[in-house]
This record gives C-alpha cells, structure tokens and sequence, in this order.
C-alpha cells in the first residue's frame, strides 16, 4: 500500500511512502473507536456539578403543620424536596468521568479510523515543510494547493514544529499536532488527514509499540 508525496504546491514529488497494512488496511473495529471517543470526551467534562440535597439547606426545621388531622398530606419542614426552594433528591455531585481502557484497544482504535479513511481516500501525505516564520497567509496558501479550504483536516507532524503549529492556531478547521499526540477522537473529527513525509513511519512505530 503507498500513497504519492505531494509537495507544498499539491504537485506529486514522484517519490511515494509504503503504508503498514496492519495499520492502514485493517477492517475497522467501530466499537474501538466508540470507546476511545467516548474516553476522549469523557476525560474533557469538568464534573463540577452540584446540587444541594434536604440536608444541605438552610431553613427552618420546624415541622410545618400536626401529622393527623388536617386531611392533606403529612409535612415535616420546608427543606423537604416537594417544597419550592427545598432540597433536592439524588441531585448530581461533583465526579470524575474518566474511565481506563487498555492500551491494545486505543491502538486498535486508531488503527480503524485510518483504514476506514483509507477507504475513503481522506489520507494525504505531504514533504516535510518549515516556515521562517509563523504565517498565517503561507499557511492558507498549502490548504488551498492541497484543497483543502474550507475542509476539517488534521496535518500530522514528525516532530514539534512551533512556526507550523502557530501558522495554522488561527484557522478553526485545520489543526497540526505532533504524531504522538494524536486520538482516535482527533483523527474521527477531521475529514482529511495530512502526514508530513517524515510522520508517516513513526505514526506506524507509535502503534506498533
């Protein structure tokens, strides 16, 4: 399996980059990738929620009329969660919504989102590229060679590059990270993905680990 290198123009360089089968041509496991996502969003909650139960109000506790006798319903005090402005029963409590999962799975995960976009032709690699400068204009420039205006992508970097990283901060579609820190999350929610020439074979070692 190989795809064309494309330079920063959106012409091929005539070289080519052989992609991992057992990376990029498995049969996506969609469950993988619900629960990675789900992770993913999950660890993102603040779980700050609160709400205060009968006890944690503060209000007269005197019991509001006799137990028998009135023909209605029997009262204790005005906390009681019946009440406007009374307490509430089984309110959410401050919580963490991270979960565990095993590293095989989250690697299986992203395996299947790549080879599903595979399928889709939503893979793309390009020549490893700098900028003197960060440059928002050179940077809109290689999204509207590669077509990508307009589109979500996702450019992969082989290694930290903050002229690259700065020049895309600015677009709320297009978004560079380092191939390390990657999720199966980031890589569901950008139509195309990028892979800089020199990301392509470490992505492959990351998952391999």
């Amino acid at each position: 399996m190989e795809l064309v290198v494309l330079n920063t123009s959106g012409k091929e360089t005539g070289r080519k980059v052989t992609l991992d089968e057992t990376v990029f041509g498995i049969e996506p496991n969609q469950h993988a990738v619900y629960l990675e996502v789900k992770q993913y969003l999950a660890a993102q909650r603040q779980g700050t929620h609160k709400a205060k139960e009968r006890s944690e109000i503060t209000a007269s506790t005197k019991k509001l009329k006799k137990q028998k006798g009135s023909g209605s319903a029997r009262y204790g005090d005005i906390k009681s969660p019946v009440f406007r402005g009374g307490g509430r029963v089984f309110g959410p409590k401050p919580r963490d919504y991270r979960f565990k999962l095993n590293k095989a799975l989250k690697r299986l995960a992203k395996k299947s989102v790549l080879s599903q976009k595979m399928r889709d032709n939503s893979i793309k690699v390009l020549e490893d590229m700098s900028f003197e400068a960060p440059k928002t204009k050179d940077f809109i420039n290689v999204l509207n060679a590669l077509e990508l205006n307009g589109k979500k992508s996702l450019f992969v970097l082989p290694e930290a590059n903050k002229n690259v990283y700065l020049s895309s901060r600015n677009l709320p579609k297009a978004k560079v990270m380092n191939f390390n820190e990657i999720s199966s999350y980031d890589l569901v929610n950008a139509g195309e993905i990028i892979f800089f020439e020199g990301a392509v074979e470490k992505f492959q070692e990351n998952l391999k680990k």
